[in-house]
């Protein structure tokens, strides 16, 4: 009788062992986060010369439709902007608005 109630409570107890074992392979934790990288992506830059006002005026911080005209007039009195730096000849046009957009702005 002994036998009998430990073949019945031990079947059990190997049976689910084996199922455990073969049912599914134990796979290490795998830490899925991707990890995020700080890129700088560069802005686009806008080319005083070939510029029109509505895209000075849209893509430039503090300029509105009157300094964007001024810009263009200047350009079109004096010929290419040489430089960046020579908008600070434009009155309206400060050195802190300059310092502002200068990292929008191209020469070429």
């Amino acid at each position: 009788m002994r036998n009998i109630v430990l073949s019945h409570l031990l079947l059990p107890l190997f049976a689910s062992l084996a199922f455990s074992a073969t049912a599914a392979p134990a796979t290490p934790a795998v830490d899925n986060a991707v990890p995020v990288v700080a890129t700088a992506i560069p802005a686009k830059t806008l080319n005083l010369n070939t510029a029109d006002a509505a895209s000075l005026q849209k893509a430039l911080n503090g300029i509105g439709k009157a300094k964007a005209d001024a810009i263009v007039m200047y350009r079109d009195e004096h010929g290419p902007f040489t430089s960046v730096d020579e908008l600070l000849e434009i009155q309206g046009i400060g050195k802190a608005l300059l310092d502002r957009n200068r990292d929008k702005l191209t020469v070429d």
